[in-house]
């Protein structure tokens, strides 16, 4: 123990070696207290950690692997920094909540205010305009055709004097212009910028007058100050997402994002961006096509499933007034393996074309190729065929087509697949002047399907004859068009087969 001092002050004796020590103390640490004094409470504990992401499906995992355990993708996880701690906490957001009015389900509700843009077909689908106050996400392949439209749809509202805003992400300003000149829409009122930080574009569509319309083109390539992460990956797309939807709630404005496509054609980042807008949109079509479909399958405000088809023109994208009409339009009726099938694209009936090809197979496992139509759907087909009408067909290579690049999604195409099959393993031609719907089941019988008037009324209308399908309730006939009701697939397969034996004697 070192030499004692007195301290006449407090008439106490402590050691020299402890004062020098807790003087060294003192003046070390001094900084860091004066921080600690001075930083609010709920900021004490705050701080960053590392989380890794999987920036497929948005799982978290506390540490990095190859194989994300939620979505089963390779290579997707990636290092992220994220706030933790007390300030970030659910404690510090409970601390600052207050009570808000419950209401009853009872009472008088208001229309929601659109935004017509004046092209029918986007119209069509959106269920009458874009919704004030509504966020919309809009996907789609790259070069299909996205950014054209948009461009269309501003320069149709602003020249009707509409306020529209077009932030690109990915474009100079000078691209969008000579984009627009392209299209002939140089001289519309359209309000461009070319930006990437939210807050920039948040403060500049606070400041002036509000706009009707906010376009983003695209989600990927925004970021935020908020996070600590580069553009484009899941925390980044999430938090300026949030921050552009709660922007169009409270402005009023109707917000349409931009978003690409992974390679297997869904909106690249977290499934939690299509929880949090209003409606998605995506745009469908195939490059060796002059035909885009615009598919609604999330709408808030209308009725999902509903499809705008577009043409691609010099001029931009044009909408398609009769889409059955274009789709048959050089359709060759007198070829064998070809079927129309009526179907239900939403509340829109829709007459398309399928094609099959049968032949033999020079290899042990044959090839199944299938083009705008679900390939375990045509496996089924032809277990049905092979199983309970005694076809052997499973032994050829067998090719699926669906005119025009459109996508078929409901099971009323059975019999149309089955028919065009039947007809290309006999070199049987269909009859041109008949449509084919009707759900095959795994005992061999034909099911009927919805809305089965509609899909009638538009066959007459385009002129066809004749309808071949299941059994049909009363009232669901049209005058003018003969119906075949089949119960079973194989009755119907019979008919096929005879009429392709008929033509081969003759």
């Amino acid at each position: 123990m070192g030499p004692l001092e007195f301290s006449p002050a407090k008439g106490e004796m402590r050691s020299v070696t402890a004062a020098a020590g807790c003087s060294l103390f003192v003046l070390a640490f001094a900084p860091i207290v004066g921080y600690l004094s001075s930083t609010p409470p709920g900021h004490l504990m705050a701080r960053t950690k590392t989380s890794y992401v999987c920036q497929a499906c948005g799982a978290l995992t506390t540490k990095w692997q190859g194989r994300c355990e939620a979505c089963g993708e390779w290579n997707t996880i990636v290092e992220e920094i994220v706030d933790s701690g007390v300030g970030a906490g659910p404690k510090s957001a409970m601390a600052g909540g207050r009570p808000i009015e419950l209401l009853p389900l009872a009472g008088e509700t208001e229309t929601a205010a659109r935004v017509e843009t004046g092209i029918g077909e986007l119209d069509r689908v959106t269920g009458g305009g874009f919704v004030m106050g509504s966020a919309v996400l809009i996907g789609g392949d790259p070069g299909i055709g996205k950014s054209t439209l948009l461009l269309q749809a501003a320069a149709a509202l602003a020249e009707r004097g509409r306020r529209i805003v077009y932030v690109s992400g990915e474009e100079a300003v000078a691209q969008i212009r000579l984009r627009a000149q392209r299209l002939e829409l140089g001289d519309r009122p359209v309000l461009l910028a070319s930006e990437t930080n939210v807050e920039i574009i948040l403060a500049t569509l606070q400041n002036g007058p509000p706009p009707d319309l906010v376009i983003i083109d695209s989600i990927q390539t925004l970021w935020t100050d908020r996070v600590e992460s580069a553009p484009g990956t899941v925390t980044q797309v999430r938090t300026s997402a949030q921050a552009l939807t709660r922007f169009a709630k409270k402005s009023g404005a109707a917000v349409v994002l931009v978003g690409h496509v992974t390679k297997d054609g869904q909106i690249a980042g977290p499934r939690v961006v299509e929880h949090l807008v209003d409606a998605v949109l995506y745009f469908e079509g195939d490059s060796s096509h002059t035909f885009r479909i615009l598919r609604g399958v999330k709408n808030r405000y209308g009725a999902t499933d509903e499809i705008g088809v577009f043409e691609m023109s010099t001029l931009g994208l044009r909408e398609v007034a009769n889409p059955s009409a274009l789709f048959l339009d050089q359709r060759d009726k007198d070829a064998a393996g070809s079927a129309v099938f009526a179907g239900m694209e939403g509340t829109r009936p829709m007459l398309c074309e399928v094609q099959a090809l049968v032949s033999p197979s020079p290899l042990g496992t044959p090839r199944r190729a299938v083009i705008g139509w679900d390939s375990s759907r045509l496996s089924m087909v032809l277990a049905v065929l092979e199983t309970r009408c005694g076809v052997r067909i499973g032994a050829n290579d067998i090719y699926l087509n669906v005119a025009g690049g459109l996508k078929i999604n409901e099971p009323a195409a059975d019999l149309a697949v089955a028919a065009a099959l039947i007809s290309s393993l006999t070199g049987s031609p269909l009859p041109s002047s008949n449509v084919y719907f009707g759900e095959i089941s795994l005992a061999g019988g034909v099911r009927p399907v919805a809305h089965a008037a509609q899909r009638l009324r538009e066959a007459q209308k385009l002129g066809f004859l004749g309808a071949v399908t299941g059994r049909l309730g009363k009232g669901d006939v049209p005058n003018g068009i003969a119906v075949g009701e089949y119960a079973e697939l194989a009755e119907l397969i019979g008919r096929i087969a005879a009429r392709g034996q008929r033509q081969a004697a003759e």
